[in-house]
Parts: structure tokens; sequence; C-alpha cells
């Protein structure tokens, strides 16, 4: 699991199988379609989760409008990679509205979290997933500590969307574009720095976590397999045409690998 840029100009009709999409938007307009039948338009604080599976073809990017005026356009993409039992699993698509995801606050009002995948000490999100993910996005006022209870069996990561900051006990400093990786552990803690940009009030930071899977993985261009002859094979069926066909869309560009 791990955060991709998500570039401006979106990207043309393309292949994916073995894995999942995750599309989180904080600012901006961003629209998706695929050859399933998915898709939609997300804005501020919605989540797309898109689940490939045994494949198809999908197109993501800002609209045009949006473009030309040179909006404000602010998210992430993570790759959240399936068990082998589930790679070639049905694909499906997920439309998480930033007002379905659970929101919490810090004892002392200093955090805002919104749990958008898995669970958060008793706390669920409406996210749905294959292997248990926890994914949530924490704003920390300035000066504001926030101590988060993990599963231990999970992994950790905090990765910085805005502003400046402090993670773990140490208080490693760590700011925008920035991840941190915990260690092993039952909690997870940020902290945001008293000081940050006149443009930028607050430390914003999404907080990612799983149970390993512990497979071999195999990665090449769009598919994220378990061995290269099961790469080979996503891109022989892709040329044959077998990962689905683009749709009429108005709107859309048309493209390929």
């Amino acid at each position: 699991m791990a955060p991709q840029l998500v570039s401006l100009k979106g990207t043309p009709w393309h292949p994916h199988r073995g894995f999942e999409t995750v599309t989180y938007i904080i600012d901006g307009v961003f629209d998706h379609q695929d050859s399933n039948g998915g898709g939609g338009t997300i804005t501020d604080g919605d989540t797309q989760w898109m689940t490939a599976g045994a494949g198809l073809l999908h197109i993501e990017a800002p609209p045009e409008s949006l473009v030309m005026s040179g909006g404000l356009f602010h998210g992430l993409q993570l790759w959240v990679n399936l068990p082998a039992k589930d790679k070639m699993m049905a694909p499906r698509y997920q439309d998480i509205r930033g007002g379905s995801v659970q929101l919490l606050t810090s004892p002392d009002g200093g955090a805002l979290l919104r749990v958008i995948a898995g669970e958060l000490d008793g706390h669920a999100g409406p996210g749905i997933t294959h292997t248990p993910i926890t994914m949530i996005h924490a704003t920390v006022a300035p000066g504001a500590e926030v101590t988060l209870p993990w599963r231990e069996d999970f992994n950790g990561l905090a990765y910085v969307l805005a502003g400046k900051g402090s993670v773990g006990a140490e208080r490693r400093p760590i700011r925008l574009g920035q991840t941190a990786v915990f260690g092993a552990g039952g909690s997870l803690t940020v902290r945001a720095d008293e000081k940050q940009d006149s443009h930028t009030p607050d430390l914003e930071v999404v907080l990612l976590g799983g149970q390993p899977i512990r497979e071999p993985m195999a990665h090449y261009g769009p598919f994220v397999m378990n061995t290269k002859d099961e790469l080979m094979q996503a891109f022989e069926d892709f040329q044959k045409g077998r990962l689905g066909t683009i749709p009429a869309v108005h709107g859309m560009t048309e493209g390929g690998l």
C-alpha cells in the first residue's frame, strides 16, 4: 500500500489487474469511468475505491473546466495489493462520499479524524476491504497531539498532505509530501507544530495501516500479480481485449497503453 501522485491532466484509458486503486480528493473535482460500469465524480473529501480484480479498463481526469481555470486540485491515490485468492475476483467499485465517513475527535478537540475504511477503536468507516486495512484522514490543530490505538499486527504509516509536525514518542519531524513508517506497537502518535505556514492552518495527514499479506509480488506497469508468468498473462489478456472494452463516454479521451 503506497501513495501515488495523481496527474492534474489525469490518464487515458488503461488497464489494471490484481489490486485496488483508492483515489481520495481533498480539494477539486475528479471524474472516473471504468469498463465494468463503475464511475462518477468525486470532490471535497470523497473517495473512489476501485477493485480491479481480474481486470478492467478505466480513465480518470479532472473536468476540463477545472484544468482550464487553473482551479485547486489536491488529492492522492493509493495502490492497495490484493491477496492471491482475490486477484482474479470480479471488479468492484465503491463510491465513498465525504459525508458518509466516520467522524471522530480527540478528547481535547485538537484533532478531527475521518475514518474512511477499516476501524479505529471500535468505530468503523464505510470502505470495504479484502484484508484488514485502516485508512484515516486526520486534521491536527497547531500544537495539538493525538495518540491513536493501533492493531499490533498492522503496519502503519503517515503521509503528510499539508503542514508540518512530528510523529512517534521521539517526535521525529515530518512535513508536506513526506511519509513516516511506524515501528511495532499498539499506538500511533502525531503532533502538529505550533507554527504552520500562513496558507496551511493545520497539519493534514493520512494514516494508513493493514495486516501484511506476506506473499510474493510481481509488479509491472498497471498490473500487480504474484508471479512473472501472471504478469505476462495479464498483458496478453489486455492485448486480446479480455479486460473489457472502452464504453462510449461523452467528454472522455480515448487512448491506452
